[in-house]
């Protein structure tokens, strides 16, 4: 970027617009009630029509009309001319949409940043001038949208600047017929509406400047081509959706009268860089010039906006049917009239409960209830408005995995077919239906396992391994069954976000052959009962692995489990209302579970009421998951040996008691994670994982001497009346002692700080004589607060009578310190926890106490601080009025 003029910088400049602003742009550029979400603010995907930011330069902050000649001559470009706006064109224009924009810039501050990147002399015809424009939240730094355009400034040239570089061309893809072509007709009108949106150049509206210009009157405004241009892209290669258009361009090729009509080709060129394709078109006035060129867009080519093709389900909609909106499911709970409103209204529970604005109610009056516990998961809907068609699951599949051939590419080389790699290969195999082991149909409007004209789900898919069937529109759990009747190789089965209706009362005696082979089934988000839960999957004979995460499950009730007694062996149920394990007591009799999924509930204790017996679950469940949850007592972890008699792996990160282990003596917020991790060691004596981690022989031995220690200090801050209450809440306290000799426990007595015996240190001196002498000898004394390391080396030398200057004093404090490398092994690793987990599933009967590396340090090491030899007091150097002191000789 060089040359006159260029990087430039323009002051900031404020703008703003309301939701009138916006639907008043769509409007203007061709919009229609097939678009309400682009014209009506109460639609429930009321957005921005994506090129709206191209007025703002004009608009500002304005309400009101603007003088548009004094506005462009607010700032000079320095190095270059003035030039004269009243002579001024658009040129070309790219916009690039990083960012929806919201409907409204209320509660925010827009800037406009906007920079020179050349101006350039094109002789007599006249000057461009090049800028970039950012809309930019002030706030926060995001860039919403980035504009790059030229003004043609007429007939101003010739003042000695640089012709600038080539301009990049994007020309018809040669000897190809348009794939699409639409018309757009312009009236007198059309320029004096658009103009409203805040581009008041009179070009547009009074035809002297036009004369004057040589355009014989009033042309249209560029930018008006530009806008309704992209609209008719949008509207029949991007279904209507802003999301599916990246980047928009045009060059200004020559001007718009009013009257005239816009005929738009476009060709698709199968460039495609991730989900963007590549599109071209050209814009001409019908029997006339070329207006736009070089036109190119980045785009989601998914065809015309369903929203003009209504299902024949929304024709008659009922309660209880699954509808589709713009690619927002939603359950019909209510029809009928509601008060205060004319006409009859359609009640519905979306699928994404954030979608909604209530629950079931109208001004205090209840229409209907959800099932969804959220506030907001309900809305009203006119019966008109159009519903996305639904669809059969053959047609589904067909649609995303056939299409894909059509967009691959043979590689040629010399005329010779050349051997497909990487991506390209992997869309080929896949298009081949028949060879089809995976398929994800995820949000495909599925109904139905079959339409009119669709050939045999067993002839056209007979290999299909995994199946995802998420989010779709099945009101009747038999119509699953009526697709997995035709997948005679199907293990793998995802239902998320399903809402089948009357479960309970649906006749599924004959689901069980269907459904034999089926190894792994997902209900995620189905909001089902864990009756209907059970339900459903005892019909599954085989079924080791069951996932009903958030399903709002608060207690599991006693039901019949069948045949999952004996073939569950993992079971997820993260993500619900549980509270206590008492709430899970009937899974006691699935005799083979070996893996438990709790994570992210509500779990506090193991029973609401300390009257309740203890839950007691089978020996087979070997890997328990409470992390993410409320335990905020370590009285929990003692009882989990009782509750899960099997358990050797668990997880138990991010409860309040394991971020703050200790309130008493943890006080660096660095350790917690180490000290509770040792204490849930410590605690479970057959515990081999932890958190994802292997706990060796050493790791254990560090933990149990740490909490042992750790118990020790408890002791010693009680009272000794209180000793047993303290041991009564450490179960393995005797076990421990047993094991490493139970811990010193110093306690502190209340003294008068006035009398002598509060300014006394006991000191407890041990003499390590060198080798070839006499054992350890131990001499107990009591020192003055006030010597000095000088003084105390002088009595313990009169002591064990050694020169005072050749011995090493040091201060054992009894207590222990972390080291390095703790955090490598034991702390939660989000990133990686997907692949931790799953080899916890596959370990967890068989995990092994590996031993740590050779050389590797311990976790733990006792602390100890050397006594310098000083003028420094002794209390100032020891804690407390006694001291252990380690005496050695150098």
């Amino acid at each position: 970027m060089s040359g006159p003029g260029a990087g430039f910088e323009y002051p900031p400049r404020e703008v703003s617009w309301m939701k009138r602003d916006v639907l008043l742009f769509a409007n203007t550029i061709g919009c229609t009630a097939d678009e309400l979400h682009f014209l009506y603010e109460l639609d429930p995907n009321f957005a921005v029509f994506p090129t709206y930011p191209v007025i703002l330069p004009f608009k500002k902050n304005q309400q009101e009309v603007i003088d548009f000649y004094a506005a462009q001559k607010a700032v000079k470009i320095p190095g270059v001319p003035d030039f004269d706006a009243r002579r001024v064109v658009d040129g070309q224009r790219l916009i690039q949409f990083l960012k929806p924009l919201p409907t409204t810039s209320a509660g925010k501050k827009f800037e406009l940043r906007t920079k020179v990147l050349g101006v350039y002399d094109k002789g007599r015809p006249g000057t461009v001038v090049e800028i970039q424009e950012d809309l930019v939240d002030a706030g926060t730094g995001e860039v919403y949208s980035r504009a790059i355009g030229s003004s043609f400034y007429v007939a101003q040239g010739n003042w000695g600047g640089p012709k600038g570089p080539a301009t990049e061309n994007f020309p018809p893809p040669k000897g190809k017929s348009p794939d699409v072509e639409f018309e757009h007709q312009t009236t007198a009108q059309t320029p004096l509406l658009y103009r409203l949106n805040g581009d008041y150049n009179p070009l547009h509206a009074h035809p002297e400047p036009g004369k004057k210009m040589g355009f014989g009157g009033v042309i249209i405004h560029g930018l008006y081509s530009f806008n309704s241009t992209c609209h008719g892209l949008l509207e029949k290669l991007g279904g209507s959706n802003p999301a599916n258009i990246k980047e928009f361009q045009a060059r200004f090729a020559s001007p718009v009268r009013p009257g005239d009509k816009l005929v738009t080709s476009v060709w698709r060129t199968g460039e495609i860089k991730g989900e963007w394709e590549e599109v071209r078109f050209v814009v001409k006035v019908a029997g006339g010039k070329v207006c736009l060129s070089n036109g190119r867009a980045l785009m989601k080519v998914v065809g015309e906006s369903k929203t003009k093709t209504t299902s024949a389900m929304a024709t008659n909609p009922k309660v209880g049917d699954r509808l589709s909106y713009d690619g927002a499911v939603c359950t019909v709970r209510y029809i009928g009239e509601v008060e205060g409103t004319s006409g009859v209204w359609l009640g519905v529970e979306w699928d994404d409960p954030a979608r909604g604005k209530h629950y079931g109610s109208h001004k205090g009056i209840r229409y209907f209830t959800c099932k969804s516990k959220a506030g907001t998961a309900a809305s009203f809907v006119r019966p008109s408005r159009p519903a996305d068609k639904p669809q059969s699951f053959v047609a589904a599949v067909t649609e995303k995995y056939a299409s894909e051939l059509e967009k691959t590419a043979v590689i040629r080389f010399s005329n010779k077919v050349a051997e497909e790699v990487g991506f390209d290969k992997i869309q080929r195999k896949q298009a081949q239906l028949s060879e089809l082991k995976v398929v994800i149909v995820d949000g495909a409007r599925i109904a139905s396992a079959y339409s009119d004209g669709d050939e045999r789900i067993a002839q056209v898919f007979p290999k299909i391994v995994e199946l995802d069937l998420s989010r779709n529109l099945f009101q009747q759990f038999g119509t699953v069954v009526a697709i997995c009747s035709e997948l005679p190789a199907l293990r793998s089965l995802r239902l998320n976000g399903n809402r089948f209706q009357d479960v309970l009362n649906e006749n599924l005696e004959n689901a069980e052959n269907a459904l034999k082979d089926i190894k792994d089934l997902s209900l995620e988000e189905t909001l089902m009962s864990w009756e209907e839960i059970c339900h459903v999957a005892t019909k599954f004979e085989t079924l080791s692995t069951l996932s009903a995460s958030a399903n709002q499950l608060s207690s599991l009730p006693q039901t019949p489990l069948a045949n999952l007694s004996s073939t569950l062996v993992s079971l997820n149920l993260e993500f619900n209302g549980f509270t206590a394990v008492t709430d899970i007591a009937s899974l006691a009799g699935l005799a083979s579970l070996r893996n438990l999924h709790l994570k992210g509930n509500f779990i506090s204790t193991i029973t609401h009421d300390q009257s309740e017996d203890l839950p007691v679950f089978p020996t087979s469940l070997k890997y328990i998951d409470v992390s993410y949850n409320q335990v905020s007592s370590w009285a929990f972890v003692d009882a989990l040996p009782t509750c899960f008699p099997g358990m050797t792996s668990l997880r138990f990160s991010h409860n309040p008691i394991y971020d703050n282990p200790d309130p008493q003596f943890s006080t660096q917020s660095k350790t917690v994670t180490e000290e509770a991790y040792m204490f849930t060691i410590g605690r479970l004596a057959n515990l081999k994982s932890l958190n994802f981690g292997t706990i060796s022989a050493s790791d254990r031995q560090d933990a149990e001497m740490f909490y042992l220690g750790r118990i020790g200090k408890h002791l010693a801050a009680a009272p000794e009346s209180q000793e047993a209450e303290v041991i009564k809440q450490h179960g393995r306290y005797a076990e421990l002692c047993e094991l490493y000799g139970a811990p010193v426990v110093n306690r502190r007595k209340e003294i008068n700080p006035a009398f002598l015996e509060a300014r006394l240190v006991t000191v407890h001196f041990t003499f390590h004589p060198t080798a070839g002498q006499d054992g350890v000898v131990e001499r107990t004394t009591r020192i003055p607060k006030s010597f000095d390391i000088y003084a105390v080396k002088g009595i313990a030398g009169k002591l064990f009578g050694q020169r005072p200057l050749g011995l090493r004093l040091t201060w054992e404090t009894g207590e222990w310190d972390p080291v390095a490398g703790f955090d490598d092994e034991v702390e939660d690793s989000s990133d990686e926890e997907e692949e931790a987990e799953k080899k916890e599933r596959e370990d967890a009967a068989d995990v092994g106490e590996s031993s740590q590396p050779e050389g590797k340090t311990g976790k733990w090491v006792k602390r100890e601080a050397e006594l310098h030899d000083g003028p420094r007091q002794l209390g100032f150097c020891v804690d407390g009025l006694e001291a252990s002191i380690r005496v050695e000789l150098r």
